[in-house]
């Protein structure tokens, strides 16, 4: 059984910023089109491949959840909607937690995660389904410490991320080969070391953002490729999604 994962518990702070408090939105469903112009509806359709898609919620659910009800039925049928009730206090890693968590009960062979305030072509999108193994990603943007999540590899030529969670300065302090923008999308293929992982996570460190799960399965694993993504947008701010839409339309 193939597991997708999407999670969109965020409070959307810089997509909403300036914003009076009655007219924020959840980011992964603002449109100011129609319905089918969302960044959550985009990539749903994207992993309509899955058996299950999982979404993480957490900021304005009941939003997400009525829009997840217009769904058509082929696609609402395998969303399983998953609430973080820490959406607020904890970092992203509890997001993926809680996802990994109601993935494992389905006993999956394969789980892709992606972030759900991304946008990335098709072409690239089915080089990771297509892989056989652990996918990492990368994008080809310049790297800015203040809202890159830093991917590269280091002198044990072991892959390892760098991410400062304040959105301030970014300070590696080991020696690196490469350095990669990370394309914040991946997929699993070792589920017995992804629960291991999982399960280290809430035991010692469920404050953390996902990176400190993803750190520690691929730690445990050697079986690795690097999937470059052709066009990648990462969707912070309205101007962003507007740029989005834009690529949409030529399609």
């Amino acid at each position: 059984m193939k597991i997708a994962i999407i999670t969109v518990a965020g409070i959307s702070s810089r997509f909403n910023k300036d914003i009076p408090e009655e007219e924020k939105k959840l980011k992964a469903i603002y449109t100011e089109t129609d319905e089918k112009s969302t960044l959550i509806y985009q990539m749903l359709k994207k992993c309509s491949y899955a058996d299950q898609i999982v979404v993480v919620g957490g900021y304005k659910f009941d939003d997400l959840r009525a829009y997840m009800d217009g769904l058509e039925s082929d696609l609402r049928e395998k969303v399983q909607l998953v609430y973080n009730d820490r959406f607020s206090d904890l970092a992203s890693g509890y997001s993926l937690y809680l996802g990994l968590k109601e993935a494992f009960l389905k006993n999956p062979d394969e789980i892709l995660f992606v972030e759900g305030d991304l946008d990335i072509d098709d072409e690239s999108f089915g080089r990771i389904l297509d892989s056989d193994k652990n996918v990492l990603t990368y994008n080809y943007e310049p790297i800015y410490a203040n809202k890159a999540v830093v991917l590269y590899k280091d002198d044990r030529e072991k892959f390892c991320y760098a991410f400062n969670s304040s959105h301030g300065m970014l300070m590696i302090e080991k020696a690196f080969s490469c350095i990669f923008n990370s394309g914040q999308t991946w997929k699993f293929k070792d589920i017995d070391k992804l629960k291991l992982a999982n399960e280290k996570f809430f035991a010692e460190a469920k404050g953390d953002t996902n990176l400190k799960i993803i750190q520690d399965y691929i730690d445990s694993v050697t079986d690795i490729e690097l999937v470059g993504l052709g066009r990648w947008t990462n969707c912070n701010t309205r101007e962003d999604y507007r740029k989005i839409v834009s690529y949409w339309e030529e399609k």
